[in-house]
């Protein structure tokens, strides 16, 4: 297992449109196991393919308190949402520091295949509901910062690039 590099916003591959695993294999296994890893030293909840430079449809979540409860979730698709949603406060391992509302379904169910190929439905609510969403729209290409203001974006942006550029001295 390794710890991957994480993108980090405002990198312009965050925004590229994750393909579907064409089949689970010792190589998308590698790849979630990696992906595990990284986000819990990365102390996150949720991770996707895309935020590692990885454009498939690949996320791993863990919100349990313990950190002890792992999910793969490959190809992962809303089946159904809740008619009511919810402000969030949600940050993100390539947004760094930043947290901000974001208005998501309050429940969802997720068609997605384990690390194994095996289909499931996720029936998930709350913080776990929150995460699936969050990380599928990094498959999409979108980081939650896209959901707040020009404003609000552009000074997170600026934050961002000075930090980073700080960072690489």
């Amino acid at each position: 297992m390794a710890i991957l590099s994480i993108l980090q916003f405002p990198d312009a591959r965050l925004h590229t449109v994750a393909k579907p695993v064409a089949h689970v294999d010792d190589r998308i296994r590698t790849l979630t196991a990696d992906m595990l890893q990284t986000m819990y030293a990365a102390q996150g909840i949720g991770l996707a393919a895309s935020q590692v430079d990885v454009h498939e449809r690949v996320i791993v979540i863990d919100v349990s308190e313990e950190r002890d409860q792992p999910m793969v979730l490959i190809n992962p698709e809303l089946v159904w949402t809740s008619p009511t949603t919810h402000l969030n406060e949600e940050g993100c391992l390539s947004v760094p520091g930043i947290y901000d509302g974001v208005t998501r379904f309050d429940a969802v169910h997720c068609q997605a295949m384990d690390a194994d190929g095996h289909s499931r439905v996720i029936k998930a609510e709350g913080l776990l509901a929150v995460c699936i969403q969050h990380e599928m729209d990094h498959l999409l290409g979108k980081v939650f910062v896209e959901y707040l203001s020009p404003l609000k974006r552009n000074r997170i942006k600026t934050k961002m690039l000075k930090a980073q550029r700080e960072g690489a001295r």
